[in-house]
């Protein structure tokens, strides 16, 4: 006789890998399938919240919180070249917008106030500011200007060899290149030459344009006619591409890369964030500089934490500097992970640590100082469960559940239970009816984004739904019929009316129909929760794994548990699974904690056979907090 408590699931779903190594402690903490449940931090499991239905929207896309103040807070839907902005579940504005829907994956964006910037590398920086709830707009962001001087980042692509003469050194002149340098996509950028500033007007041809000289006094060394190899041409535009990444640290606005400079990194005078002026380098002054190494590292995100932390295609960074300032600022590679470059994946902060995406898409590692060694490391968070990370598409952090969620590419959300002080680390998988596209918290709120069938909808998960795409009905007077179903049009949803489950029901003409009427009701589509642990791996005694085993007696400890159904012999096609609870009252949950005690059936022959399985559609509340189990083996 061999007796076994589990008392917590907080090792998550792991790989069948792991079916070999029952030496782990997480091979006891951990599960075969959890499917459709949210981990909690405290060890048990419980059906995952539902998703409620707010809007249809126009097609794919992507979802940006928005928080100004714990009352003012908004939700971003970029779609194709446009955006619809939520406010307390309700469409309040519309914004028109550059963007196509191949170009969203790569979106990045930071808030500062009441401004957000959002960055794509073929496209200007732009700049959407709140004026009241319906009040909105979007603009290129500028940079500072002053005297005809334009405070923007400027490098110079052409070889250093490379010069420029002038024909005037006022009003309108021709430039002159000693190479071929410009193109016709050059008209509109400003040249810095020398100590002054020019505005491209006119392309002649690969080595000679026309312009207006925009400052007073623009060369101090040399006269008209002679050349200068002192020049450069505005970082970002049209023919070199736009900013990638950007956000905010230290009262400085920080650009990571463009499509022509992946690897740069420029950082804003303290304090003035559109000025980019270099001027002496003075300790408020802005600051360039270039991620060298022995690899090309393309910046992929950025994030302000404990340090400016910048994620590459193939590397992490550390930038410190207290305060940062041309003079004292330190750039040190961390690891070498990578961040994927199919798809913008943002950061998130968990307890101090940021969580991010690895290159090749198949792990989240969680970067975190260590005191000890002065320096970042990027242990893997996924490895035991790796086979529940698909290439992320977005993530982001829940600290009210304690919850990250991560999209992956194939539609599921894979959600992390991330306790570092009590070594809870535990992942699980999530499924629906269509494919999950985005994920966005917002104050305690989680919003998805979600395709069915080709259409698209905005969902929220919900803790009072137990369906997905739920939508709630409730009338002073009883009835019948049920209208407004438009979005459930031809599925089989599930049906609770009054707090009682009635089955299922196909929606016709966007309609229902009860067979008695009701006050209040939630009508969504079935998911089902699957908890399934491990298999016994010591079966005690003389007892060797290969030999009959069987179960004896299992106890389910639940809590706030109104419907059970478990498997511990015949199968749920050979036999009705143990019920708990069918057809009670939803809302009135049993607060008690309540043992179920079931006796188990058969022997069982395969040594990677599960003793019990948990599965179940009816929409219902479930939690489980340990199982104990008495298991014989043959000898």
């Amino acid at each position: 006789m061999n007796t076994t408590v589990k008392t917590n699931f907080t090792a998550g779903e792991l790989s069948y890998c792991m079916l070999g190594r029952g030496d782990l402690r997480a091979y006891e903490n951990g599960a075969l399938f959890l499917r459709n449940v949210f981990i909690n931090p405290t060890g048990g499991v419980t059906r995952r919240a539902g998703l409620r239905y707010i809007d249809t929207l126009e097609g794919p896309g992507r979802l940006i919180s928005f928080s100004f103040n714990t009352e003012q807070n908004y939700m971003f839907v970029v779609m194709d070249q446009v955006i619809w902005i939520y406010m307390n579940e309700q469409k309040v504005a519309e914004l028109e917008t550059p963007w196509l829907e191949k170009d969203i994956p790569e979106l990045r964006w930071t808030q500062s106030a009441d401004t957000l910037l959002i960055a794509h590398q073929d496209y200007p920086l732009k700049k959407i500011t709140r004026s009241s709830h319906t009040q909105w707009t979007i603009e290129d962001w500028t940079f500072y200007e002053n005297d005809g001087f334009v405070f923007q980042p400027y490098y110079k692509f052409a070889p250093d060899n490379v010069t420029l003469s002038l024909s005037s050194l006022s009003g309108t002149t021709t430039i002159t290149a000693s190479a071929s340098v410009f193109l016709p996509g050059h008209v509109g950028i400003r040249l810095a030459i020398d100590k002054g500033q020019v505005l491209i007007t006119n392309y002649i041809s690969s080595t000679q344009v026309e312009a207006e000289i925009k400052t007073q006094s623009i060369f101090e060394t040399i006269p008209a006619n002679n050349s200068t190899k002192e020049w450069k041409e505005q970082a970002f535009s049209n023919v070199r591409g736009y900013p990638v990444a950007v956000t905010f640290h230290q009262d400085r606005l920080v650009i990571g890369g463009s499509r022509d400079l992946p690897n740069r990194l420029w950082m804003s005078k303290s304090a003035d964030l559109k000025n980019f002026n270099l001027g002496e380098g003075l300790d408020d002054e802005s600051i360039e500089f270039a991620l060298l190494s022995d690899q090309v590292n393309a910046i992929k995100a950025l994030f302000s934490g404990r340090h400016l932390q910048v994620f590459t295609s193939g590397a992490e960074w550390m930038v410190t500097g207290e305060p940062l300032t041309p003079m004292n600022i330190q750039l040190k590679r961390q690891t070498r992970v990578g961040s994927p470059g199919y798809a913008y994946v943002p950061p998130c902060n968990v307890d101090g640590a940021t969580l991010f995406c690895s290159a090749h898409g198949s792990d989240v590692r969680e970067f975190l100082f260590s005191d000890i060694e002065q320096a970042y490391q990027a242990q893997d968070l996924s490895m035991l469960s790796s086979h529940l990370i698909n290439n992320p598409i977005d993530e982001d952090y829940d600290d009210q559940r304690r919850l990250l969620f991560v999209v992956m590419i194939d539609g599921s959300i894979a959600t992390l239970t991330n306790y570092r002080s009590e070594q809870v680390s535990a992942w699980s998988k999530h499924e629906t009816d269509g494919n999950f596209l985005s994920v966005s918290v917002l104050e305690k709120d989680v919003y998805a984004l979600v395709e069915r069938e080709e259409k698209y909808f905005l969902e929220i998960f919900d803790d009072n739904c137990y369906t997905d795409a739920t939508l709630i009905g409730e009338e002073d007077t009883p009835k019948l019929t049920w209208s407004g179903l438009d979005n459930l049009e031809g599925k089989n949803v599930s049906i609770i009316a009054d707090d009682v489950c009635v089955g299922l029901q196909m929606v016709e003409n966007g309609k229902i129909k009860l067979d008695y009427p009701a006050k209040k009701v939630f009508v969504g589509l079935p998911f089902s929760h699957v908890v399934s642990p491990l298999p016994p791996f010591n079966l005690g005694g003389n007892v060797r794994a290969s030999n009959a085993f069987r179960l004896i007696k299992a106890i389910f400890r639940v809590l706030e548990t109104s419907f059970l159904e478990v498997d511990v012999g015949l199968g749920f096609k050979s036999a009705m699974p143990f019920t708990l609870g069918q057809n009670t009252l939803l809302q009135k949950r049993q607060i008690e904690t309540k043992d179920i005690i079931l006796r188990g059936i058969g022997w069982k022959r395969n040594p990677l056979q599960p003793l019990w399985k948990i599965e179940s559609a009816y929409p219902a509340p479930f939690s489980l907090i340990s199982v104990t189990t008495e298991m014989k083996g043959s000898e």
